[in-house]
């Protein structure tokens, strides 16, 4: 056959294939059903019986286009693989079922160049693709390959033995290439990349890639075979010893398990369990000795014994309580917060005098990242006791609490006995984490379940399902930590200690950063301070720039992200060889490396003044936030449209407030008629930020008495507080936070409810030094304080802003940039 090849037509017909790619010197049969590939059939027998063959390429491969040897150009329905076979038609016999039976043999590879025609059957042009000689290398491989070949047929490959014989006789690097891959069983892709190769040599070395990948496979299925022979075998001999041991004891007269449940009782009498739980322990090891031992109730009654063996009934840690240096680690762990450490001093000190006192359960409150569960393990850490958090997020059965009733195999403790055992020791410091997160469905209240824990006349017998005896809880120092106090039940808030802890001003921030943050950061990248250092230029410009939080998270994120490029770049040059430096950080690397800016000094543009804009200040679970309310009147009849995603309470806050300008519109020296002839716009932004609560009553009367006077608003005065129909400010909480909204956005003038002033009292005096506070009572105070009464009082408070930074940086008080 391979003498004609130099006869073979620049055109011939085409036989698509499915699932198959034929090589040269393969000879297989074909089966045809389609009428248009049998009509090439019979073109190629008619003329000389030359036929052009190729796989299609079917939707799985498409995800390998990106292969040149995958390459199609022809179109749908005739979309082959460029290169394929040029074959000889041997014979064709017609089947019963419709089919046609063709023996092809491949001839030589060839190449599409174009579909000349579709109809009544497709016809390419082609070219052939003609091997060249191999080389020594060649000769090499082909020996490899034939070794390979012979490696694998024990293994449990299927290969014809007188193929063996034929390929120990081939010489030629392509014919030797094409008769293995052939025989492979390769997938249509492999196969196609393998025809489609043009160097023999490379041919034969991706076939021989693939032999050994095969011969691979089949080592390992051998291996996995052994092993698991191997395993069955010992696993029916040690069933059949086991099988003998029970003969052997049942014959002596032993009981089986007799050794285990005499360990089980000897532990309980060591455990030091109160005298009921002992009492309880004993019986059921009772039952378990007239148990069948390979029962599911002997396996749930020696699980019950093993969980309360577990549990500390005895032990505890030694405390030993000095106030100087608990008050020494507290200011080691945590910067500022200087009420809330007195409190837990004062907590550790009636510990002190009086250890069998029911203390209360302190729970702290605040935005995420001001350190509330820090406390907690500083207070662990001072009192000498081990700490353990247990996170009541999303729980929502009761049983978490309390236990599963024994009634079924996974039944289990609730989360306290759990941590108990987990810490051994039943005095710890446990941290009830996001109490305010508890849920509560079909399968009970976990909130309810907690009431019992918590309350000091209750927790001293605690009853948990799983144990069924009373535990105490007593020695455990409870606290707890939640972002909002209004989604903690009130049953459960009755027995907690609020302490709030509030966000951090950019002061405190700074100091955190550079006595903590900063270290901690560089120790754990790998660093030292004396290759790392961090101008204070830089920390401002993250706080300033990057972060807009309460809390100290999004902080240390972005200063560990600073870290790690720099410990890249140390890494880096290490390898090159190059000596270590000092490197700091300045405020314009810092922004190189953490990218632009997220937060702008003039997002909120405190020097121009608008109609129909109150600057008002709203506390989130966040911290503090600013509010521009918006109102825009338009020509129509009174109608009041509110936008922003706005909660019931300032929606009423909203209708108080219009009712309240209202009555009070000639004071205002507003006419009455705009309000009957004018539709009024009150938006909140961001619209797709929900928004509620009681404390944007005032900033929205601003915004009305502006919009409907045509006043313009100071911008630099932001105000909080909610009104009354008469036009009483009445007080609000989240002062603090509040304040620092203001002050982040450079707002130096804030009104507060005139009831406000012990809470502002209370703040620390770098925070209370910074900002001019105006006390208000009335709306008339707040529009007094809000519109401007001309350009030279708006000139001099931008120089009396700018002379106050001025002040505060002579004195070493960084400043938020206004």
């Amino acid at each position: 056959m391979s003498q004609g090849i130099d006869k073979v037509a620049d055109c011939l017909p085409l036989l698509p294939l499915k699932d198959i790619v034929v090589f040269p010197q393969m000879i297989l049969p074909v089966f045809v059903s389609e009428d248009i590939c049998m009509r090439a059939v019979e073109a190629a027998c008619a003329k000389d019986r030359f036929i052009f063959l190729s796989a299609f390429r079917s939707e799985i491969n498409r995800e390998h286009d990106a292969f040149f040897e995958l390459r199609v150009s022809t179109p749908p329905p005739f979309d082959v693989y460029d290169v394929g076979t040029v074959a000889t038609v041997m014979r064709t016999r017609k089947l019963p079922d419709g089919r046609t039976k063709v023996l092809i043999q491949g001839v030589s590879r060839a190449m599409i160049l174009g579909l000349k025609q579709s109809d009544p059957y497709p016809v390419v042009s082609m070219k052939l693709l003609l091997d060249k000689e191999s080389s020594q290398e060649g000769e090499a491989l082909c020996r490899s390959v034939k070794e390979q070949l012979e490696k694998i047929v024990p293994l449990g490959r299927s290969i014809s033995p007188d193929l063996l014989m034929l390929i120990e006789d081939v010489t030629d690097v392509g014919r030797l290439a094409n008769l293995v891959a052939s025989n492979l069983g390769l997938k249509i892709v492999e196969a196609q990349k393998v025809l489609a190769t043009s160097d023999p040599f490379e041919r034969l070395r991706k076939v021989h890639t693939l032999l050994l990948r095969e011969l691979e496979s089949y080592n390992y299925q051998s291996r996995s075979f052994n092993q698991s022979k191997e395993e069955s075998v010992k696993s029916q001999r040690e069933q059949y010893l086991r099988e003998q041991l029970k003969a052997l004891k049942h014959e002596l007269g032993e009981l089986d398990g007799k050794e285990e449940i005499e360990d089980l009782k000897d532990k309980i009498l060591k455990a030091g369990m109160t005298p009921e739980a002992q009492t309880e322990c004993l019986k059921q090891a009772r039952r378990l000795e007239r148990m069948n031992q390979d029962s599911s109730e002997a396996t749930l009654t020696r699980t019950y014994l093993e969980w309360m063996i577990d549990i500390p009934w005895v032990k505890i840690s030694e405390t030993k309580i000095d106030m100087s240096h608990c008050k020494k680690i507290l200011d080691e762990d945590h910067y500022g917060l200087d009420k809330i450490k007195d409190r837990i001093l004062e907590y550790i000190a009636v510990k002190k005098l009086n250890p069998e006192l029911k203390g209360p359960i302190l729970c702290f409150v605040g935005p995420p990242g001001v350190g509330k569960t820090s406390l907690g393990r500083s207070i662990a850490r001072a009192l000498g006791r081990k700490f353990v958090r247990i996170s009541l997020g999303g729980v929502r059965d009761e049983a978490e609490i309390r236990g599963h009733r024994r009634t079924y195999v996974g039944a289990m403790p609730g989360r306290i006995i759990q941590t108990l055992k987990t810490v051994g020791t039943r005095n710890p410091v446990m941290m009830l984490d996001e109490i305010d997160k508890l849920g509560s469905d079909y399968k009970g209240d976990p909130a309810s379940a907690l009431l019992e824990v918590l309350d000091p006349e209750q927790n001293h017998t605690f009853s948990d399902h799983y144990i069924s005896v009373p535990f105490d809880l007593s020695q455990i120092i409870f606290l707890a930590n939640a972002n909002r106090l209004d989604t903690i039940p009130a049953a459960l808030r009755d027995r907690l200690e609020i302490i709030e802890v509030s966000g951090y001003s950019e002061e405190e921030k700074t100091e955190i950063t550079r006595q903590y943050i900063i270290p901690k950061v560089i120790e754990q990248n790998g660093l030292n301070t004396e290759l790392v250092q961090f101008q204070d230029t830089a920390v401002n410009l993250v706080i300033n720039a990057y972060t807009r939080e309460s809390g100290l998270r999004s902080l240390e994120k972005h200063i560990a992200t600073i870290t790690r490029k720099l410990a890249r770049y140390i890494a880096e040059n290490d390898e090159k060889g190059k000596d270590r430096k000092l490197v700091k950080v300045t405020a314009k690397m810092a922004k190189e490396l953490l990218g632009e800016e997220r937060y702008f000094n003039d997002d909120h543009d405190i020097y121009k003044q608008r109609v129909g804009v109150g600057v008002g200040l709203a506390y989130t679970q966040a911290g503090g936030e600013i509010l521009q309310l918006e109102v825009k009147l338009m020509k129509g009849s009174g109608k009041l449209t509110l936008t922003g995603q706005l909660g019931d309470v300032m929606k009423e806050s909203a209708q108080t407030a219009l009712s309240c300008v209202r009555s009070l519109a000639a004071h205002f020296q507003i006419d009455g008629d705009l309000f009957t002839n004018q539709d009024i716009h009150l938006h909140v932004p961001a619209g797709a930020i929900p928004k509620d609560g009681p404390s944007a009553g005032i900033a929205i009367a601003v915004a009305l008495v502006s919009a409907f006077s045509n006043k313009t608003v100071r911008q630099d005065v932001a105000v909080t507080g909610e009104i009354t129909l008469h036009g009483r400010v009445l007080p609000i909480g989240g002062v603090r936070e509040k304040v620092l909204a203001a002050l982040r956005a450079g707002i130096r003038k804030v009104c507060l409810p005139e009831k406000n002033k012990g809470s502002f009292a209370e703040l620390p005096l770098t925070i209370r030094r910074r900002i001019d506070v105006r006390f208000v009572s009335t709306l008339e105070d707040v529009i007094k304080e809000c519109f401007d009464q001309g350009t030279d009082h708006e000139n001099v408070e931008k120089n009396q802003n700018v002379k106050d930074i001025d002040l505060l940086n002579n004195e070493n008080i960084s400043s938020i940039d206004g």
